[in-house]
């Protein structure tokens, strides 16, 4: 084999071993954003729960207030 083809396989195989190593690190930091934005959604669920709006306590509210608001109506 000519010493151009012995060159021309080692120019090539180190252009795909760069390549692959670019692409393990390109998935390794895809894995990393999509653990981040797994954490993230979990922590702004939680936040949306803690900070639920308020129709949904103003029924309950009403109705323990209501003898309150009975014994005010009748004074």
């Amino acid at each position: 084999m000519p010493a151009s083809a012995w060159a021309t396989l080692i120019i090539s195989g180190l252009i795909i071993a760069i390549t692959g190593v670019g692409l393990l690190r390109v998935i390794l930091h895809l894995r990393h954003v999509s653990r981040t934005l797994a954490t993230l959604t979990g922590g702004v669920q939680a936040i949306a729960a803690s900070t639920s709006t308020v129709p949904t306590v103003v029924p309950s509210v009403n109705a323990n207030l209501k003898p309150v608001r009975d014994f005010c109506e009748s004074v």
